[in-house]
Formats: structure tokens, C-alpha cells, sequence
């Protein structure tokens, strides 16, 4: 196998577009050389590096957190077991949280969700007179604070209706 990889290989490999590839290395997040006729080769490993870059958009990590993260790794070679261990431990948490706020989302979309328009006749039932401003701005019913952050209070406390 070859150890240096056409930009045409690695999209067919990891089914990501080349226009991609070239915005990963724009970025930074992949590297590669040139070669005697100036086109772009990548090492064999680029492909776990495309591989994590694509798992980390899915779940909604930010190219700026993956940017983070790929910089800790060694260039060269293939992360190895560890590298990706020591990552998701690290984004544990806020991926814990990204699926309580789903399940929230899914379990109550179709409900008062707290925002304060009062428009709907179930709103007036679970949250009447805009109780909820008190807990902050926004879909209050939805949201679901980070861990160990408090809801912000309102600025002002509602009127009576």
C-alpha cells in the first residue's frame, strides 16, 4: 500500500469532498506535501485524523474545539489508542450535556416550552402569568443548564395578567 495518498484517495476512502479536504487544510486540521508536479499528497494517516474530524462535526463539536484538540496529536503518525481516549474524555461532559438538552427537546417539543408569549392555551396551564421569567430569558421549559451553572435570573420579575 502506498504510504502517500492523492487527494482523490483520501475523499473515496473517508466520503468527504475534496472541496473539504482542501477547507480541513485551509484550516489546519490535515496536512499534506507536495509533490514534484505540485499536487497535494497525504500521508495514510491523514484518514483517522478526516475520520474524527467528521465523527466530531456529527455530534456538534466546533472545528475550533477540533482544531484544539488535533493540535495535541503528533502530525506524522496515526493517533494511536490513547490520543483518541484522552480526547473523548475530555469532551465527555459537554457531549452529556448536548444529550440531556436532546432528550429534553424531544420529550417536551411538543408542549409549553416557557418562553413567555403566552399564546398557546397549554402555556397559560404550565407556566400562567409567565411565572418562569424569574428563572431567566427564553424557553426556560427546554433548556437545560450546564452542570453547575445557575439560570440566570430575569432582569425585571412579570406582571400580573
Amino acid at each position: 500500500m502506498p504510504s502517500m495518498l492523492t487527494v482523490g484517495e483520501v475523499a473515496r476512502r473517508s466520503g468527504v469532498a475534496v472541496s473539504a479536504l482542501h477547507f480541513y487544510e485551509a484550516k489546519g486540521l490535515i496536512r499534506s506535501e507536495r509533490s514534484t508536479g505540485n499536487q497535494r499528497r497525504y500521508p495514510r494517516a491523514v484518514l483517522r485524523r478526516v475520520s474524527f474530524i467528521r465523527v466530531a462535526q456529527r455530534v456538534g463539536i466546533s472545528l475550533s474545539d477540533i482544531a484544539a484538540a488535533l493540535a495535541t496529536l503528533p502530525v506524522t503518525a496515526a493517533p494511536g489508542r490513547e490520543d483518541w481516549a484522552r480526547l473523548s474524555a475530555a469532551w465527555r461532559a459537554d457531549l452529556d450535556e448536548r444529550i440531556a438538552q436532546l432528550r429534553k427537546l424531544r420529550d417536551t417539543l411538543d408542549d409549553c416550552i416557557g418562553c413567555g408569549c403566552l399564546s398557546i392555551d397549554r402555556c397559560r396551564l404550565r407556566n400562567p402569568y409567565d411565572t418562569l421569567a424569574v428563572q431567566g430569558a427564553g424557553p426556560r421549559r427546554l433548556l437545560v443548564a450546564a452542570a453547575g451553572v445557575k439560570a440566570r435570573p430575569a432582569l425585571r420579575k412579570p406582571t400580573a395578567r
